[in-house]
């Protein structure tokens, strides 16, 4: 999505552009996969929920306005116990001496004053309180972002975790209905063929290459070095590349900043797909689930973002688990979690001992999130300094290294090929 951002942006300036892609198949993270059994399913959960009016009427003209407008509904599974999202405005009907003492820890942290705030866990147990902040955001953070949250920073924030007033607290303990308050109230989804269909007019603007991986760049002579032998020049630059692998590519690297980008870390995404041979499967668009002997972080539902996506007569889950190099190294063996994701969903009622599994197969994202861990930001400063110092234009969520969305990576790009131009004129 940036490269295309990058692409469209320089199209409109009347620039010829050329973009690599070092798969067979162009997408990138929002590339989608369809099979014989008639199940369409993207490499992990891709919706756009954009609020800019001009992204949102060019993704809606590049699948010639057919596409799904969906209202959202995000659910939470605890300890058999379906919660409304977000907890913290839902709490009717869990236990009451947890109620009871989320509700007083609660008052207690917002009649605290300014703290100093150097974490991610000082920031929940500030905002939440200490009882709900260890029950909920904190072990979902180890299960999310496989590091604990006193580890995090929280730069990534923005209106991602809701703080809700006390009123918003007590009703919500003392009522089953309660206001919608997430951040995605609705969102959009390309009717047939996937997420990745967004992105067909936008490659059109572009010469695109695939197969090409890139092995080389040599900044100085600007050139890019690629695994099937071919050396091309560049007047301009722009990479999406993860942070941690373009650095090493570049000749010439100080130590430096060649240390600073292997201490950017993230995660791994195992993704299990399932197809199954029934209709009635969950109502929520995505689930959030914060139980530890649960192997799975998040549920998603893609028969519900568009009824193209599975056969008539069936649904599908996507289910996430994540790993990270520093933190929980994968073992690289992918296929040995989807007996525990069916088992998992079984016990906690999703599917049934009798459920007839049409498809099932999985997918790892190497780069699925970043970690905002301590040592992100120093880090960080680093590496783009030096990008920026010889003229490498940096984009996406790998290149900027930050936690972006659909439409913020598409800007990213837009941003990114202008400051090329800017650098090129």
């Amino acid at each position: 999505m940036a490269g295309c951002g990058a692409a469209h942006q320089l199209h409109a300036e009347n620039m010829n552009s050329i973009m690599y892609d070092k798969n067979s198949h162009y997408g990138g993270q929002t590339a989608t996969n369809t099979y014989e059994s008639g199940f369409t399913f993207d490499e992990g959960p891709h919706i756009s929920f954009t609020k800019v009016e001009r992204l949102q009427k060019r993704l809606a003209e590049n699948v010639n306005f057919q596409y799904e407008t969906l209202n959202t509904y995000v659910n939470n599974y605890w300890q058999g116990h379906w919660i409304k999202h977000p907890v913290q405005c839902n709490l009717y009907g869990l236990p009451t001496d947890l109620v009871v003492k989320i509700i007083s820890d609660f008052i207690e942290a917002q009649n605290s004053g300014d703290q100093e705030i150097n974490n991610y866990a000082e920031w929940l147990r500030a905002a939440l309180g200490k009882t709900f902040a260890e029950t909920f955001p904190m072990k979902y953070t180890v299960k999310y972002h496989t590091t604990t949250a006193d580890n995090m920073s929280t730069d990534w924030l923005g209106p991602r975790l809701y703080r809700p007033t006390l009123e918003e607290v007590l009703r919500g303990s003392l009522s089953p209905t309660t206001a919608d308050v997430h951040y995605v109230d609705n969102f959009r989804y390309p009717s047939r063929c996937g997420f990745v269909s967004y992105l067909h007019a936008f490659i059109k603007q572009t010469d695109l290459r695939l197969a090409h991986k890139l092995t080389k760049i040599d900044p100085k002579q600007k050139t890019l070095h690629f695994a099937n032998g071919v050396i091309d020049t560049y007047d301009g630059l722009i990479s999406s590349v993860p942070l941690p692998e373009l650095v090493p590519m570049i000749v010439g690297v100080p130590a430096d900043v060649l240390a600073a980008a292997q201490k950017l870390a993230c995660t791994t995404a195992v993704v299990v797909n399932l197809g199954i041979n029934r209709a009635d499967i969950l109502d929520a668009s995505w689930t959030y689930f914060y139980d530890q002997d649960i192997c799975f972080t998040r549920l998603s539902t893609p028969h519900l973002q568009s009824p193209n996506n599975v056969p008539p007569g069936t649904s599908s889950l996507q289910a996430e688990i994540y790993f990270s190099k520093k933190y929980r190294p994968f073992d690289h063996d992918p296929d040995k979690w989807i007996q525990p994701v069916i088992n998992d969903l079984i016990r906690c009622g999703i599917l049934r001992e009798t459920d007839e599994i049409l498809l099932k197969n999985t997918l790892v994202i190497s780069y699925a999130n970043v970690i905002f861990d301590l040592e992100r930001s120093d880090a960080l400063s680093v590496v783009h300094g030096y990008l920026d110092d010889i003229g490498i234009a940096y984009c996406g969520r790998y290149g900027e290294w930050g936690y972006l969305w659909t439409d913020e990576s598409f800007f990213s790009g837009e941003k990114a090929a202008q400051k090329v131009l800017n650098l090129t004129k």
